[in-house]
């Protein structure tokens, strides 16, 4: 996974061009724990990718950078509450509870705006991010997508999927 990971690492210097390999090598080597969720992220098509530091603790921010919203990621309901609620066609289970089980935390709307500056990510597909609780509470989730040059955030009902809408992941390593 490392030299997975240091070959996308490479690639893609503008998403990370203040940063030292050898820094990001370190710090994963001493969280094998971290890097088995890394391995987790690859395994479901997220193709995660340093894209920040967090300036308070020094963590390393790595988030899903693959093109469109991970294919192992999709066709999920927002959360568990809305995948009870579905009486037919229930979907595999839910975009928070996947996450979870990961190891990750679904995108902020703020974290997904970030990411659109290093890249287009999502023109074809969309991707939920962490909803306030005012609006879940009244039934709604949010999404994310960029389409006409433009990132949008729109709404749905939290029980809806869709075969083009999945989740990216963030973690602080």
């Amino acid at each position: 996974m490392i030299e997975v990971l240091e070959q996308r690492f490479n690639k893609n210097m503008a998403r990370h061009q203040a940063m030292a390999w050898s820094a990001v090598r370190a710090r994963l080597e001493g969280n094998p724990d971290k890097l088995a969720v890394l391995a987790e992220m690859e395994r479901t098509g997220g193709e995660p990718d340093v894209v920040g530091v967090e300036p308070s603790t020094g963590e390393l921010v790595f988030c899903d950078c693959s093109p469109e919203s991970p294919a192992g990621r999709r066709s999920l309901c927002f959360d568990r509450a809305a995948l009870d609620a579905r009486k037919e066609n229930k979907p595999s289970g839910s975009a928070q509870e996947v996450a979870k089980q990961m190891g990750v935390a679904l995108l902020t709307e703020a974290e997904y705006r970030h990411l659109q500056t290093l890249g287009e990510f999502d023109r074809k597909t969309s991707s939920w991010v962490q909803t306030p609780d005012d609006i879940r509470k009244q039934g709604g989730a949010l999404f994310c997508d960029r389409r006409y040059g433009h990132v949008f955030l729109y709404h749905n009902g939290a029980e809806s999927y869709y075969a083009a809408r999945g989740f990216r992941g963030i973690l602080r390593v």
